[in-house]
């Protein structure tokens, strides 16, 4: 390539004739006719047909695969995982917090056993933003052996006994204790205290704008249904008397629907919750060492790393037997069938239930099928005459 800056040879130097010659005019002259000749030998028919074959683009194909969320196996909105991490909410459970506000935009919930045989929630959110969540409140120790699995998330609760407080700040969770942010507590007309703190993920992420590190998926996902299911048309937990969880099949949805008992488990904004996946990971339970409530309730401790036990994957009206198994405190929990395969979830929101080896959970086979009968037809034949 000639240099740009250099100077360009003058037409002595080239060896072309000075300026207003006329050889290299009837030269041009000369060129022109040759081209005109073999234009006029293209106008054929022959010709425009190769001209046309050699100049057309073949069609192209995009074979960019689609992005999916880590959590959810879900497309990521716009084909983009948000660059931002976990963010985990602890949302209460008691009778007098429901009906909650944005579960339904969680990529994972987690319900985890607390003292009096209640039930608490850890909202797990990623891809989606929830304008609204709550009510909020205090941090268990069983949340960092839950959130650790999820890198360096940032856990959103209201205070916490203080070895609690104390082993969330040793730990890789980020500390987003509301105490410490009331800029971004919202409450909402009608709820009295402790069920009145409400906050919005979008408030969260924004403090903490710096941190871009999305989470590495826990759980894999397919479409296609394993093999080795049985057919379920409900499967009941029952925490306890104010928890008695019980999630039925809708065909329709493909999707768990979750009810207390019979009745069914409804957000403040009129959406029943419902999860692509439900799954029971049986967890042993111990209670101390510390109390949790003056009325002497003691902190439910669980080991669910460097550990395995036995679980339950429901999806798409199934049921499949296998175990939990995780190796340390940062890694995955794998979900593993009875012959040791690996089993994809179902993309879409998957709840996690941990439940103490102490609580029986039970099952419902969908209805058989009525049964069919047919009348004995006559055999008629059919001649030409």
């Amino acid at each position: 390539m000639s240099d740009p800056a250099a100077p360009r040879p003058t037409a002595a130097r080239a060896g072309r004739p000075a300026p207003g010659r006329r050889p290299r005019a009837r030269w041009l002259g000369l060129v022109g006719v040759v081209g005109a000749l073999v234009l006029a030998g293209c106008s054929s028919p022959a010709a425009k047909k190769a001209a046309v074959a050699t100049t057309t683009a073949a069609p192209t194909t995009s074979t960019a695969t689609p992005v999916t969320c880590p959590l959810t196996g879900e497309p990521a909105p716009g084909n983009v995982v948000p660059a931002r991490p976990a963010l985990a909410v602890k949302v209460d459970n008691y009778v007098a917090a429901r009906p909650q506000t944005g579960l339904d935009k969680a990529d994972m919930i987690f319900e985890e056993p607390v003292e009096g045989g209640i039930t608490r929630f850890v909202a797990i959110f990623q891809c989606q933003n929830a304008p609204l969540v709550g009510p909020v409140r205090s941090a268990r120790n069983i949340d960092i052996g839950i959130l650790t699995q999820f890198g360096a998330p940032l856990l959103v609760h209201v205070g916490g006994i203080d070895p609690v407080i104390a082993n969330i700040d040793a730990s890789p969770l980020i500390n987003m204790d509301l105490g410490n942010y009331g800029q971004i507590i919202q409450t909402v007309p009608g709820r009295v205290a402790p069920y009145a703190t409400y906050t919005s993920t979008a408030a969260v992420w924004a403090l903490k704008a710096g941190d871009t590190t999305a989470p590495a998926p826990v759980f894999t996902f397919s479409s296609t249904v394993p093999s080795g299911g049985t057919p379920v048309a409900s499967v009941a937990i029952p925490f306890s008397s104010n928890s008695n969880v019980v999630w039925q099949y809708d065909a329709a949805t493909k999707q768990f629907l979750r009810f207390y008992g019979t009745s069914p488990d409804m957000l403040s904004t009129g959406v029943q919750n419902a999860a692509a996946n439900v799954v029971v990971q049986t967890v042993n339970v111990t209670y101390g060492p510390w109390l949790e409530n003056e009325e002497g309730g003691l902190e439910v401790q669980a080991q669910l790393y460097d550990n395995s036990g036995p679980m339950e994957l429901f999806r798409d009206g199934v049921g499949i037997t296998g175990t939990w198994q995780r190796a340390g405190e940062s890694s995955p929990t794998v979900l593993l069938n009875s012959a040791g395969q690996p089993l994809p979830l179902q993309p879409g929101q998957t709840w996690v239930e941990l439940v103490p080896s102490s609580v029986q959970v039970t099952t419902t086979a969908p209805p058989a099928p009525a049964p069919t009968t047919s009348t004995p037809g006559k055999a008629t034949t059919t001649t030409k005459g």
